[in-house]
Formats: C-alpha cells, structure tokens, sequence
C-alpha cells in the first residue's frame, strides 16, 4: 500500500490519523513525495491544452460532461449515449482520449466533440482537465467510458446546485450482467471524508469555479487515496457538498473498475 509512507513510525501514523485523517495525511505525504511528476504533469497539460486550443474552439452549453477514456471503446459509446440521453439537453459531451487512437463508433451528435491527447498520459485527471479547460458553462459533470447515467441524472442534479457548490446522487453498483452488487450514498460529512471515500465522480456534478480542476498526476495502481477523492476533498473545502439519495448513475463493477492503472503500458 503506501509504501513510503508506511516508512513513518507507528505512533506518528496514529496521531496524525486521530488529528486530520488517514486519507489527508496520506495525500499531504504524496503531495510531498512526488512534487517532481505532479509539477510534469501539469506542464504536459498545459502543453495539451495549447495544442488543442490552437484548433479547437471552446466547447459552450448549460452543462459540459467530461468523459475520459482509453481503448474502451464499447463502454464509451454506452457512456456517450446515456450522456446525449439526459432529459436536459443543453449539454456538450467532451470525450478525451488519452492517446489511445480507437475510440469506435460514437453517436453523430452536434453536442459531442472528441479531444485526443497527443500521448498516453495514464491519468483521467489530467484528461478530465483539458476537458474543463477547452470548455465554457456554467456547470460541469463527469462520466467514465464503463459507466452510464439514467436519463434524470442531470435533471435530478441541476436545481441543488442553486444552493451548493457539488451534488452527487447515489450510484448503483452492478455486475457486467447487470445483476446488484450494492447501492452506494450517503450524506457528506468532511471530518468523516478525511478517512473515507464514498463520493464517487461518476455522480458529481459541480458548478464551474476556478479551483474546479483535477490532480494530473498519474498516480500508481498502490497510491491512496485516489484523484476523485483528492477533487471532492478539496472542493468541499470551498464550496457546499450536497447529496442527493437518488439513484442516477449505473457503475459497472469489474477488474479495472476500482483504482485502475490507466496507463499503456499497464493496459496493453
């Protein structure tokens, strides 16, 4: 697990567990470990974003659905199709592939634009970035390429957002054949979230502000907490997190779904 971090004496481990949580400290003591390739990562992004600005005009409408993907090309174009499906339809689907090349048949949509990184950079942070960043809303969302949202998704989360900053609603965990694994939500609490993870981005959506922008480190299949965790935990320090306990999203369990290595060489 966290390897270096593992290297702290045992009673340090505890009081700093006790006095801001194991997932803050664990993200503090990576923040430090791995300056050099986050301080890379951002200027690969920056680098992104400039080569893409310079044909790309920016993507506008109510909501921007951010959808990262690698060589999944069947579960992206589900994802694709529940995102054009919503029942609010002033949206623009982003899709960014991280230099995978095959993204497959997707819908023909004008509310669909395809973003494709110039390398494999083996990190949805960094994808879901130069989504945010090549895009004009007032409102953000984001869908993985092997999960899909039910038509309500955004209709159910749209009108929180006159009150908080970040809504998630409950996500229904499922089988590749569809049986339940479980159904995850629950109210958010920050003291508790410094110890846990249970906001999954798939069920976020967010109103645009200037902090609203992912880790673009790659992090390691071994490094926890992960960067959802990281956006969700940092958001909530300046805006209002609300849930809501409807189910809109479907989250297909299987062997690459939790803490995946999203990388080439990893994924072949």
């Amino acid at each position: 697990m966290n390897r270096d971090y593992g290297l702290l004496p045992p009673a340090a481990k505890k009081f700093l567990r006790r006095a801001v949580g194991r997932y803050v400290v664990g993200e503090r003591w990576w923040a430090v470990r791995f300056a050099k390739e986050r301080a890379a990562a951002a200027r690969a992004e920056q680098r992104e974003v400039a080569r893409l600005a310079a044909t790309q005009g920016q993507v506008e409408a109510l909501v921007t659905v951010v959808v990262p993907t690698y060589r999944r090309a069947d579960g992206l174009r589900d994802a694709v199709r529940s995102a054009l499906a919503q029942t609010v339809t002033d949206l623009a689907v982003v899709v960014v592939d991280d230099g995978g090349g095959d993204i497959g048949d997707l819908p023909r949509d004008s509310r669909l634009t395809v973003l494709r990184l110039a390398r494999n950079h083996g990190s949805p942070g960094l994808a879901r970035n130069v989504a945010l960043r090549l895009s004009r809303s007032p409102y953000v969302a984001f869908l993985d390429d092997d999960n899909t949202w039910r038509p309500n998704h955004l209709e159910t989360a749209l009108p929180a957002l006159e009150s908080a900053g970040l809504v998630y609603t409950d996500l229904h965990r499922r089988r590749p054949d569809e049986s339940t694994v479980d159904v995850l939500g629950r109210d958010f609490d920050r003291r508790e979230h410094a110890d846990s993870a249970w906001v999954d981005v798939n069920a976020v959506v967010a109103r645009r502000a200037p902090w609203l922008r992912f880790d673009p480190w790659a992090r390691p299949r071994w490094v926890h907490p992960r960067e959802d965790w990281e956006f969700v935990h940092r958001v909530s320090a300046r805006s209002t997190v609300t849930h809501l306990p409807v189910v809109t999203v479907d989250y297909t369990v299987h062997a690459g779904s939790y803490f995946s290595d999203w990388s080439a060489e990893a994924l072949g």
